[in-house]
């Protein structure tokens, strides 16, 4: 099985090249989140709303990358909400041409493995409600719902899922 590693998303204009491509490969996410039009994603907004979630204190944008250094996914972590002071998956985004090769399964079970090594108990996350395959992803996973609730920055509505960890 190739490796994947995780590294801090640089800002450089081919990474951000990069970044816009893997959000335009998945147009149902796009549709979904109503962030961006998955036709023209706009390379300064990605680049913007990732450099405010990177400025964000405990917060960090990873960019999984193949053997080859292909960008394969993105992730951005929380390490601690300001809430119930467990890490969060804000994030897991999987290029569109890679869906289905367990990528996806591959890069939470580095979120969670780095977790657990951290001594923490569990980690969540927040599906949108209007993504049923996300939901069926994470509950694939092991992670269970324990709330609903609109999302703190768009007001979306949302499933909280949380992994047990310890």
């Amino acid at each position: 099985m190739a490796q994947l590693s995780l590294t801090p998303l640089r800002f450089t204009p081919d990474e951000i090249a990069e970044v816009v491509d893997l959000y335009a490969s998945n147009p149902e996410y796009c549709r979904a989140a109503g962030e961006y039009d998955p036709e023209a994603v706009p390379a300064d907004k990605v680049e913007a709303d990732l450099r405010e979630e990177a400025g964000t204190e405990g917060c960090e944008v990873l960019l999984a990358r193949n053997e080859g250094g292909r960008i394969v996914g993105l992730l951005c972590l929380l390490d601690r909400h300001p809430t119930d002071g467990h890490p969060w998956i804000g994030l897991l985004l999987v290029h569109g041409d890679l869906h289905r090769q367990r990528i996806g399964r591959r890069l939470a079970g580095l979120v969670e493995d780095r977790y657990r090594r951290e001594g923490r108990e569990g980690v969540r996350l927040a599906v949108l409600e209007n993504t049923p395959a996300s939901l069926a992803f994470w509950s694939s996973l092991g992670w269970h719902e324990i709330d609903r609730r609109t999302d703190r920055q768009y007001g979306r509505p949302c499933v909280v899922m949380h992994k047990q960890l310890a």
